[in-house]
C-alpha cells in the first residue's frame, strides 16, 4: 500500500467559515429574519448557534483544538447600524471580543462585511437596487473597519454577490423573491460599485490590509455534448453566473447576457481572490425555464450525492476552478473561502474533504498561489431558505438544546490541519473507499 503525505506550504491558512445570521441567533432587524417569519424558509433561525449569547467561545476552542489557525466570520450590518442615524457601540464591542478571542487562540481572522443580510431600513430604501446603496455601504464599512482594525487585516467585502443577485432577483429563492434578470444584473453592478468603494475605504484606514471578495464559482459542462443548444446554454449560464463580477474587477466593465455596466473605478480592486466551490453543474437547454435563462442545471445521474442531492462530490471541478482563477488572475493570491458538503450522518464528508484537499494540493504543487482553505462549516448552522434541513458542520448541532457533537470528519480535518497536509494514513483511516483515487498503486 502506498504511503505518502501531500504537504502544503508553511504558513498556509486552515480554518472554517461562518456567517453572522447563520450562527448568531435572534438577528431580528434584517430582511432574512423577516422572510423567515413570513414562512418562506424551512424553519426559522431562532437562536441559531447562539454566538450572540457567547457560545462562539466554545466553538473557537473546538476549532483551535482541531488544529485550525484561522477563522472566517461575518459581521451583521443591522446590529452595527440598527437605523440610518444610529451606531450600536455594544455590537461593535462584541465583534471586537470575538476577534480578540481569535487572536488569543493564535488564529488569523478574516472578516466578511456583507454576507447576504441587509438591515430592514436598507430594504425600505430599495436595498441594492439603486446606486444609493454605495455610499451607505461605504459608510458602514468605514465605521466597522475603524472599530475592528486592531484585530483584523484580512477583509472580505461581499460574500457571493452573484448568488445574492441571482437568487434574490433572478430565480426568487432569496428575498425579495423577484424574477427579473435585468434587475439582478443591476443589483450585481451596484455590488461591484460598493465593493470598489469599500476596497478604497479600507486601504485608506488600514494601508496594510488585504481586501477581496468571495466569488461563488460553478464549473459547468453541457449535458449532451452533441447538442449545440446545450453547449450554447452552458456558455450563457457560465458567463452570467461566474464571470460577470470578476470581469468587472479585471476590466471595469460588468458584462452579462442582458447588458453591460461600465464601472471603471472597480478595475484592480482586489488583493486576493476568494473562491467558494461546492460542485460542478451539468447544463441543458430547457424551453420553459425562463427563470434560469432557459437552462436546467443538474448533476450526472450516477454522481456521489449529498443527503438531499443538493451537492454532488465532483472534486475535479475544484481543480478546474482553481485553474480558472490562476489563469484569470496570474499574480493574485487565491484563498478558498468556502468548500464543504451537507451530510448529517457524515457518511460522505470525509471522502469529499479528502478528495477536495487533494485537488487543492495538486494546484499548490504547480506553485499556484493558493494561500488558505476555509471549510464550510465549523458547526451546523441555519442554511438560508433551506433552514435546518442541511447539515454542513464538522460538529453536529441540536438547535433545541444547543448541544454540539463531534463528527468523524472533524477528526480528519484536525489531522490535516495539524499535519499541514493530507496523508495516506488519514485517508485509509477515515475514507478508505477513495484511497486508490488519491494514492493509486
Amino acid at each position: 500500500m502506498p504511503q505518502a503525505t501531500f504537504h502544503f506550504p508553511r504558513g498556509f491558512l486552515w480554518g472554517t467559515a461562518t456567517a453572522a445570521h447563520q450562527v448568531e441567533g435572534n438577528n431580528t432587524n434584517n430582511q432574512w429574519w423577516q422572510w423567515e417569519q413570513e414562512g418562506h424558509t424551512n424553519g426559522r433561525s431562532g437562536l441559531a448557534c447562539d454566538w450572540w449569547g457567547g457560545r462562539w467561545r466554545e466553538d473557537f476552542d473546538r476549532a483551535v483544538e482541531g488544529g485550525q489557525n484561522a477563522h472566517r466570520f461575518s459581521v451583521e450590518w443591522s446590529r452595527i447600524q440598527p437605523a440610518p442615524d444610529t451606531w450600536d457601540e455594544d455590537a461593535l464591542e462584541k465583534y471586537r471580543l470575538m476577534l480578540r478571542g481569535l487572536r488569543e487562540r493564535g488564529m488569523t481572522a478574516m472578516v466578511t462585511l456583507h454576507h447576504f443580510t441587509d438591515p430592514l431600513w436598507l430594504k425600505e430604501k430599495g436595498s441594492w437596487e439603486t446606486e444609493a446603496v454605495v455610499p451607505l455601504f461605504e459608510r458602514f464599512v468605514r465605521k466597522t473597519v475603524e472599530a475592528l482594525k486592531e484585530y483584523c487585516t484580512l477583509w472580505c467585502t461581499i460574500n457571493e454577490p452573484n448568488v445574492y443577485a441571482l437568487s434574490g432577483y433572478g430565480n426568487g429563492a432569496f428575498p425579495p423573491k423577484v424574477n427579473n434578470i435585468k434587475l439582478a444584473v443591476q443589483v450585481e453592478a451596484n455590488m461591484v460599485r460598493a465593493h470598489a468603494a469599500a476596497y478604497r475605504a479600507i486601504h485608506e484606514i488600514q494601508p496594510e490590509a488585504r481586501v477581496g471578495y468571495a466569488l461563488h464559482f460553478r464549473p459547468m459542462v453541457a449535458k449532451n455534448k452533441w447538442s449545440p443548444l446545450d453547449a450554447l446554454m452552458r456558455s450563457i449560464r457560465y458567463e452570467g453566473i461566474n464571470l460577470a463580477f470578476p470581469s468587472a474587477i479585471s476590466t471595469g466593465v460588468l458584462r452579462s447576457p442582458v447588458g453591460r455596466h461600465r464601472i471603471p473605478e472597480a478595475k484592480g480592486t482586489q488583493d486576493y481572490l476568494g473562491i467558494n466551490y461546492y460542485s460542478r453543474d451539468t447544463i441543458s437547454f430547457h424551453l420553459f425555464n425562463h427563470k434560469e435563462l432557459f437552462t436546467y442545471s443538474g448533476f450526472p445521474d450516477d454522481a456521489d450525492f449529498s443527503d438531499t442531492k443538493f451537492i454532488a462530490n465532483i472534486p475535479e471541478g475544484f481543480y478546474e476552478t482553481l485553474k480558472w482563477a490562476v489563469r484569470a488572475y496570474p499574480n493574485t493570491p487565491i484563498i478558498v473561502t468556502e468548500n464543504g458538503v451537507e451530510d448529517a450522518d457524515d457518511h460522505m464528508r470525509p471522502r469529499y474533504l479528502a478528495q477536495h484537499i487533494h485537488q487543492m494540493w495538486r494546484a499548490v504543487n504547480f506553485n499556484w498561489p493558493v494561500k488558505g482553505y476555509f471549510h464550510w462549516s465549523l458547526v451546523d448552522n441555519f442554511e438560508w431558505e433551506r433552514g435546518w434541513t442541511q447539515r454542513f458542520g464538522l460538529w453536529e448541532l441540536d438547535p433545541e438544546t444547543q448541544k454540539r457533537t463531534k463528527r468523524p470528519s472533524a477528526d480528519l480535518y484536525a489531522a490535516i490541519c495539524k499535519e499541514n497536509g493530507l496523508s495516506s494514513e488519514m485517508v485509509q483511516k477515515y475514507c478508505p473507499e477513495v484511497f486508490e483515487k488519491i494514492f493509486p498503486s
